[in-house]
């Protein structure tokens, strides 16, 4: 099976290999930032959360370019 594939596919493979782990990656930090950074007088860490941990990359995304910077500016961490 492998002995058909030639540069090009290992390298196209290895690309989306390494795109997914960087998502991955990036999905646990801000997962990680959500959780220990969150204020929780507020059910903003829950809800966070739990859109973070449902969708993946969309909700860590959402996360960084939607409540992040509000939580930087309001809290300032």
């Amino acid at each position: 099976m492998f002995g058909m594939l030639g540069m090009r596919e290992f390298t196209i493979i290895g690309g989306v290999l390494s795109l997914g782990l960087a998502g991955t990656v990036f999905w646990v930090w801000m997962l990680i930032d959500c959780v220990t950074k969150e204020p929780s007088t507020t059910d903003n860490r829950l809800a966070w959360t739990l859109v973070i941990a449902l969708t993946h990359l969309i909700g860590a995304l959402a996360y960084l370019f939607v409540r992040r910077p509000e939580r930087i500016r309001l809290y300032g961490q």
